[in-house]
């Protein structure tokens, strides 16, 4: 299975929350997820992502959760494996010991709705602002091009200012710090 979505940052949140709920879109409560973000020892930011693993760790109330991600067609089409952890800590050590460095923590506040086929997330994300995901996992052979344009004409038909980017939230705090 892979995980395909789109990312927009948002200009004007209250107009976002109310377009979601003219369709009828119900957000849950806001979680804290705290992530901090990993990549390999050898690979730089601005190398090409694809084909190359990512992992990271998440917390949200007291569950820790691993994750790979491995970029196939862009960095938003991803193969990925998700797995519950009992011990941060221990995970994090065996994670720099197979060849990985931690990169960025990423601290956000989300909000998700169960669309057809995928989820929909409204993220306040410190550092950088308001953003809408909507993610759908697919099967291995389903281009991802064509469910992202799927993704991306859901989101403007909502009528929104939001715009379009193709970074993930590592690089996006990354290039927020890099440029404090």
């Amino acid at each position: 299975m892979r995980e395909v979505e789109v990312k927009y940052r948002v200009q004007d949140t209250e107009a976002l929350l109310a377009a979601l709920k003219a369709r009828g879109i119900e957000l849950g409560a806001p979680v804290v997820q705290d992530d901090q973000a990993y990549a390999p020892e050898d690979w730089s930011y601005g190398d090409s992502k694809l084909g190359v693993p990512f992992v990271r760790l998440r917390t949200v109330d007291g569950r820790h959760t691993f994750t790979l991600k491995r970029p196939a067609e862009n960095a938003l089409s991803c193969d990925e494996y998700e797995a519950e952890v009992t011990d941060r800590q221990q995970m994090h050590n065996a994670i720099l010991a197979m060849g990985f460095r931690a990169t960025v923590r990423i601290a956000k506040v989300r909000r998700t709705a169960r669309m057809p086929g995928g989820e929909l997330c409204v993220d306040e994300v410190a550092g950088l602002g308001t953003f809408l995901e909507l993610e759908r996992m697919v099967a291995d052979g389903v281009p991802g091009e064509a469910v992202q344009a799927e993704l991306a004409a859901f989101v403007a038909s909502l009528g929104i200012a939001a715009s379009r980017t193709d970074e993930t939230y590592d690089s996006l705090v990354r290039a927020a710090l890099a440029s404090a």
